[in-house]
């Protein structure tokens, strides 16, 4: 039996139908594909979405990771947000002051 035939196919298709329901059938296919990307990009590693062939809207973009920003920009957002004055103070001073402030917050 080297080739499936056009009735096993059916077969196939028809017991899959049964077995997940026709609401289940797209989730499924979506996460075959998504699989099936994931494994591409894992092997091949990262490349552009126009080499790989897959459309560029359904390539994810890809977030500013704290790792990609000034050392202490996000220390000094969250200063900021905390109401707390960021200048003239070292990063290590605008850190005791974050600290000091939660553990108020704690404590009330």
């Amino acid at each position: 039996m080297a080739f499936i035939g056009p009735w096993e196919i059916a077969l196939i298709l028809a017991i899959v139908l049964i077995l997940f329901g026709p609401k289940k059938l797209p989730e499924l296919a979506r996460s075959l594909g998504d699989a099936i990307r994931q494994y591409r990009l894992a092997t091949e590693g990262a490349i552009p979405p126009a080499a790989s062939g897959t459309p560029t809207q359904a390539w994810p973009q890809t977030p500013a990771y704290p790792s990609q920003t000034k050392p202490g920009e996000i220390l000094i957002e969250t200063a900021k947000k905390l109401g707390i004055q960021t200048e003239g103070k070292t990063l290590d001073e605008v850190s005791e002051e974050i600290a000091e402030q939660a553990s108020k917050k704690k404590s009330e």
